[in-house]
Parts: structure tokens; sequence; C-alpha cells
């Protein structure tokens, strides 16, 4: 039996050596830091304590908190997914004059989202905006301070989370049977009818998972309420950044973004019980092709028009500002006024010249692509070790990857910085807090899920014949995996590093909990110039930050579903 044993070690023990180091990378930042969270919050001293309920609920700014954030959620699902399903209806269903055009202006989110579109539209319609400077001179009572609250953070997430649904209903509805809309017109269905009755019901296994999507956004939302909320409407989210920067009230900080992640994990539950006992209606699989519908009311035409055209304009203008302000001089910026004869690039020389300024980028640059890297090398591994295996361990690492999108990202920074604040054996006594390192390791963790999902499928489109092949010519694993595996999933695997290098170009909710005080990424940048007190000079930088992101997202996009998009056309 030990001679068994003893062989089995030596011939596994690059296997060994590597599933060893994984699970210790999964317990280590995945499960640790959690389940040290929640002890921190509850064992005090040894004993277990409910001081941080008490505390919670006797402040009344934490219960408005989480009061806002259910208010917000709730309100962003009913919203978004009307505005979502009109413009994919009008650029994907109905005969609309432009559809491309205003197609383009739908999908801006995509690059022009988060932190960025949170500051873009507080410089816009904020105190000093130019639309505001211009309804002064129409309302001279009205409030400078009229874009914040509830309505404001409701309008600006609404037009800022469509963009799913012009990715999967769009897809959806292009996959429909063209003869059931046809029959249905023929028996003299009106176009209303047709939408309610036909393209709703088939469309509600998407629109289930979008309106989970949306929900769990707005509970967990943080740019829009922190930057446009003002004091009377605060989330859970922002508040949770507030109160983890006193000792005194952490506890409660770390008791909210613990029932936050709860209400996170109950929703999706709850949702996918919901949709499992729903009858959707079934189509053919020799599909005709969808033809794109004519408003035959002339009234109801131009209504649909002018309002697709009106959701337009309200989606470019931002950008369009933006980028004009990013060439103004400061004077036209203190005063809120667009002057196209005082444009500039003095802004950005200073971006490019000015070390303060450019630094900010060059920290953005390095965190995403460190973490992008580290977080495609970590899920190909494992995505590679489970692929069409169903052992105990497989079933643990996929779980395990798929933890950290059952939680709020406030909850797994904290986790990181209550837990890694002093040293862990865990980590060979090492302090994180404080270094570069901790906030690479979260971003890591927050894109693991989304990565090995999409990974774990691009594994599928490689025919087993292929490593059989090779493995049958003597070719060991590596070699198999770097010469035939590797070149068939590269396009999907570098599209995923781009998506993950975008997204966290753009972080602020991981960043303004552990980001090093010296190494400030753009996003703190950003937030920090927003602020009333801010420096002008500083705020006009914001446009140009905003632009040169906006730049690299659409390349980023252009890459991933642009170049997605000619493929498709060339089969």
């Amino acid at each position: 039996m030990r001679n068994k044993l003893l062989n089995y070690l030596k011939n596994n023990k690059n296997k060994i050596l590597l599933n060893s180091i994984l699970i210790w990378i999964i317990f280590s930042f995945i499960i640790y830091p959690n389940v040290s969270l929640i002890k921190n919050t509850f064992v005090i001293n040894g004993e277990v304590s409910l001081r941080s309920i008490d505390k919670l609920l006797s402040s009344e700014r934490a219960m408005k908190s989480l009061f806002n954030s259910f208010i917000l959620a709730i309100s962003l699902a009913f919203t978004v997914n009307i505005l979502g399903i009109f413009i994919v209806l009008i650029t994907e269903y109905f005969d609309i004059k432009g559809s491309k055009i205003l197609k383009l202006g739908y999908f801006t989110p995509m690059i022009y989202g988060g932190i960025i579109l949170a500051s873009g539209y507080k410089l816009i319609y904020g105190e000093t905006g130019i639309v505001t400077t211009f309804l002064i001179k129409i309302f001279p009572n009205l409030s400078l301070n009229w874009f914040e609250g509830y309505l404001p953070v409701l309008f600006t997430m609404t037009f800022a989370c469509t963009s799913n649904h012009l990715i999967f209903l769009t897809n959806a509805i292009r996959g429909m049977d063209y003869q059931i809309i046809e029959a249905a017109r023929n028996m003299g269905a009106k176009d209303s009818k047709i939408v309610l009755k036909i393209l709703i019901p088939i469309l509600k296994p998407v629109l289930f998972a979008l309106t989970i999507l949306t929900f769990l956004t707005g509970l967990s939302a943080v740019s829009a309420p922190l930057i446009l909320g003002g004091e009377d409407f605060q989330t859970i989210n922002p508040m949770i950044i507030v109160l983890a920067k006193s000792r005194y009230s952490r506890d409660i900080a770390m008791l909210l973004s613990i029932i936050l992640g709860i209400a996170t994990i109950a929703i999706l539950l709850f949702m996918n019980k919901l949709e499992k006992g729903k009858n959707y209606i079934s189509v053919s699989k020799a599909k005709t092709v969808l033809k794109k519908q004519k408003i035959e009311n002339k009234f109801i035409n131009i209504l649909v028009h002018t309002v697709s055209y009106l959701i337009f304009l309200i989606y470019i203008f931002p950008i369009i500002i933006v980028i004009l302000f990013s060439f103004s001089d400061v004077n036209s910026i203190i005063a809120g006024r667009l002057d196209l004869s005082n444009l500039t690039i003095e802004h950005y020389k200073k971006l490019f010249t000015d070390i303060s300024s450019f630094k900010p980028y060059i920290v953005s640059l390095l965190y995403s692509a460190v973490a992008s890297i580290g977080v495609i090398i970590f899920t190909l591994i494992i995505a590679k070790l489970i692929h069409k295996k169903d052992t105990k361990l497989a079933k643990f690492y996929e779980y395990s990857c798929l933890i950290p999108w059952l939680l709020p990202a406030t909850l797994i920074a904290l986790g990181f910085m209550t837990t890694y604040d002093s040293p862990k054996f865990i980590i060979f006594n090492k302090v994180l807090v404080g270094t570069p390192i901790i906030m690479v390791l979260a971003y890591i963790v927050v894109k693991i899920p989304f990565s090995f999902r999409m990974l774990r499928a691009a594994f599928f489109s490689v025919e087993t014949s292929l490593e059989e092949a090779a493995k049958s010519m003597g070719a060991s694993t590596f070699y198999t995996f770097r010469k035939v595996v590797l070149p068939i999933i590269l396009p999907s695997t570098l599209a995923i590093g781009a998506l993950n290098f975008n997204a966290l170009l753009m972080d602020y909710d991981l960043s303004v909990f552990l980001y090093h005080p010296l190494l400030e990424p753009l996003g703190i940048v950003i937030m920090k110039n927003t602020a009333v007190e801010a420096d002008m000079s500083a705020k006009a930088m914001i446009y140009v930050y905003s632009v040169t992101l906006m730049i690299i997202s659409s390349f980023v996009v252009y890459y991933v579903y642009g170049r997605e998009g000619k493929r498709k056309n060339k089969r």
C-alpha cells in the first residue's frame, strides 16, 4: 500500500503540486477572506456578539440606505426593461429610418459607463454644468442641486444599463421564426398585440435573466448614487464606503455588505426557481429570417420615430458635451458655457506631459493588464483541468470559481481589507493591505466567474479527436494544450481578456477600499475631481480622461463585437 502511494506521488507530482497551488489560491483569496469577514462581524474577543446588528438598527442613515437600495433595484427592473425592450424593437423588429445610426447611439454605455458616466452626468447636469447654467437663465429660482437624489440616479442608471438588452435581446429576436409573425398578421393581429402576445412571451427566458442582472445592478449600485444621490439618496454600497473609513462604524459596514451578499444570493435563487416554473413558447428549428415590420398607423409611426431619436439624443448628448468640453478652456468650464471659438488642446498636452496627470493612467493600465492576464491564466488552467470531468475536485473548482458572482464587490473588498491588514499564516505571515498586490488580487477574484464560464464554454468548441491524435503521437499534455487547444480557443481568450481589461480600467467599487495612496487609479482620481471643492483644472482633466477612456473602450468593444460580427457575415 505504501509503495503504491509513493509511486502515485512520484508519477503525479506535477499534477499534485498544481492542484495544491490552485486550492491554496481559492481558499486564501476567495473563501477565507469572506469567512473571516463574517467572523470579524459577529465574533468579538472570542465571543459571539450581535452588537453590529444593534448598531445597524439604531443607525437611521444605514437603514435608509438599505431601503433606498431596494427601491432603486425595483425601479430599475421596470424602467430598464421598458427602455431596453423599446430600443431593441426599434432597431431589430420595426422598420425605423436610420436604425443603424440609432443603434450606435444606444450602444454608447458600453464605452461610457461606471464612474466615467456618472461623473460625466454630474459635470453636465450638476451645479456648474452646461445644462444647469442654461436652465438657470430660464428658471432663476431653480436649485443648483436640481440633478440630485432618487430621480436623477434612476434616470442615469436607466440609460446606462440597457447594453445587456441590446446584446441578448437582439440575439433572441434574430433567432425567432418569422413565420409566427407572418401567421399572426394574416389573422389580422395588430402590432401591439403581436408584441405583447407573441414577442414578449418568446423573449421571457432572456427577460428573466436580464431582470435579475438589472435588479442586482441596482441593489449594488455605487457610482451613480455616490455622485448623483446627494445627502438624501444614498444606497448600501456608498454607505459601506463611508462607514468603512471609521473603525467605530466598520462593523456596520461589514454587516451591510453581508446583508447585501445574502440578498443577492436570495434573489438569484428566487428568480431561478420562478423561471423554472414558467412555460415558454417554443419556436420551430427551421426558422424563416425575421423581416423588419413597418408601423402602419401613421401617427404611431411618427410618434415612435420621434421618441426613438429623442432617446438617441439623450444617449449621445453627454458624450458630445464631454468631448467638446475636453477641448474647452478652464474659464468656459467654470462658467458652464460652451465657446467653440476658445477650443484648445492644452488639457491633452497636460495629460501627456504632466506626470501627475498621466500617472493615474499608467497605474490603471498596469493594474488592469496584470489582473486581466492573471485571471486568464488562472481560469484557463482550471477550465482545462475540469473539462468533461465530473469528479469531486472538479465540482469544488467549479463552485469555488462561481462564488464571487454571488457576492457584491464591496463585500469582497472588505473581506480583503479586514482579513489581510495583519500577518496571516495562510499567506506566509505577510500583510497585504497598503500594498499594490492586494488590489490586483481583488481585481482577479471579481473577474474569475465571468472568465471561467466563458473559457469553459470555449473548451467545448475543441474537438476531442484533435487532442487524442496529438497524444497518440507521443505529445505531452502541456505540448498538446499549447500547440492544439490554445490556438483554437485563443480568439475567445483574447476577447475575454479585453473585456476584463476594459471593465477594470474604470473600476471604482474595489479601488476605493484597496488602492495604494501613492498609486491612485483613474476611478479614484476622477471621483475626487468631481467634488465641488476640487480645483477647476483638475475638473477639466475629467473630460480628457473620459474621452481617452472612451477611445480605449471603443477599440475593445470593436475588437470583441465588431470583429465577431464580421466573422459571422463571412460565414
